[in-house]
C-alpha cells in the first residue's frame, strides 16, 4: 500500500540560509573546460570503471514515450506529424518523414539540463553573468554542445524500495538522512563521478491515480542532500521528478535544488526519467550500481536536450 498521503513536514528555509548554503556548495574555478562542470569527472578511468559494471547485458531505457498529449502534467505538448506521406517524391523506394518539436524544459519529456539553464542571482555557473551570455541567438557558456556523452557510474536511489511504499506522495522531501539509509539499504555507493538517479515512484502513481500537476506538488530532493552530494563528488542528478521536492522549501526560490545543482554545482540535471523498469531490473539484479549512458543531441548554443538515457547492468 502507498504511504500516507500527508507528507512529512518540510523546513522553510530563508533566502539567507540557502545564500550560505550555494556558496558553501559552489565551485566555481575548479575546472578549465567550466562549461562542462561536473561532466568533467567523466575521466577515462571512471568510464572504465562503468564499463566493469555491467555483467548480465541488461539494457534499460529511461526516456518517457514522446508525449503529444496535453495534461496538468503537460501544458504543452510535444509535435509530431507526417511530413512525407510517400507521395510526394517519385517511387521506389517511397520514403515516409515525420516531424519532432517539444519545448521540452517541463514536467513531460525527458530531457537534459545543460549549465546554460539555470542562473542564480544573475549568474550562471562559474561566475559568469547571464546577461552577457544568454541571448536571443542561444546561449555562449554552458551549452549542451559542450558537453558531449556521458559514460558513468550509476547509481538509483530507490526510495519507496527502500521504505516498502509503492512511491512517494508528493511534498516529501529525500533528505541527506534518506540518501544514507538508501545507501545502506541497496548496497550502493553514491561517490565521485557517479550519476544519482533519485526514484520517488511518479510514474507508478500517475499510472495508478491518474496525473496530476506535478509543477505544484511533487516528491524530490530536500536541499540538505545537496551538501552531501557535493561532498561526494556527484557528476549527473537525476529522477522521475525534476529533482526539487516541491512546493519548494526556500522562500522566493521555485527550483533551489536546479540552483544548488546546476549554477553552484556545475552538476547537469536528467529531469522526468521513467524509472519504473530500471527498478524492476535492479531488483531482480539484487544491485542498484549500473553503467548509465547518456548522449544529448549536439546542439549549439542550447540550454539542453531531449534524451532517452539507457542503463546497462
Amino acid at each position: 500500500m502507498p504511504e500516507s498521503t500527508d507528507p512529512p513536514e518540510v523546513r522553510r528555509i530563508s533566502r539567507v540560509e540557502f545564500d550560505a548554503l550555494f556558496a558553501s556548495v559552489r565551485t566555481w574555478g575548479r575546472w578549465s573546460h567550466a562549461d562542462r562542470g561536473a561532466w568533467n569527472l567523466a575521466t577515462p578511468e571512471r568510464v572504465r570503471r562503468a564499463a566493469r559494471l555491467v555483467r548480465d547485458g541488461t539494457a534499460v531505457p529511461l526516456g518517457l514515450p514522446w508525449n503529444t498529449r496535453p495534461g496538468p502534467d503537460n501544458p504543452r505538448p510535444a509535435l509530431h506529424y507526417m511530413s512525407d506521406l510517400g507521395d510526394v517524391e517519385p517511387p521506389e523506394p517511397a520514403t515516409h518523414k515525420d516531424f519532432l518539436g517539444a519545448d521540452y524544459h517541463g514536467k513531460a519529456v525527458t530531457h537534459l539540463d545543460a549549465l546554460a539553464h539555470v542562473a542564480y542571482r544573475g549568474r550562471l555557473y562559474d561566475g559568469r553573468p547571464a546577461r552577457a551570455c544568454v541571448g536571443a541567438d542561444g546561449v555562449r557558456f554552458g551549452s549542451v554542445a559542450a558537453l558531449g556523452p556521458l559514460v558513468a557510474k550509476g547509481v538509483l536511489l530507490d526510495l519507496p524500495a527502500v521504505l516498502g511504499t509503492d512511491w512517494l506522495e508528493p511534498g516529501r522531501a529525500v533528505g541527506a538522512a534518506d540518501v544514507v539509509a538508501a545507501e545502506r539499504a541497496l548496497g550502493a555507493a553514491v561517490d565521485e563521478g557517479c550519476a544519482v538517479l533519485l526514484r520517488t515512484g511518479r510514474f507508478r502513481r500517475r499510472r495508478a491515480l491518474g496525473p496530476w500537476d506535478v509543477g505544484a506538488a511533487s516528491a524530490g530532493f530536500a536541499v540538505d542532500a545537496l551538501p552531501l552530494l557535493a561532498e561526494r563528488g556527484i557528476g549527473l542528478l537525476g529522477a522521475d521528478g525534476d529533482s526539487d521536492v516541491r512546493p519548494s522549501p526556500v522562500e522566493g526560490l521555485h527550483s533551489p535544488v536546479h540552483a544548488l545543482a546546476v549554477a553552484a554545482m556545475g552538476v547537469p540535471l536528467l529531469d522526468n526519467l521513467d524509472l519504473e523498469e530500471l527498478s524492476a531490473a535492479c531488483a531482480a539484479a539484487g544491485r542498484y550500481e549500473f553503467m548509465l549512458v547518456v548522449a544529448p543531441l549536439v546542439v549549439p548554443g542550447g540550454t539542453g536536450s531531449p534524451v532517452n538515457p539507457v542503463a546497462v547492468l
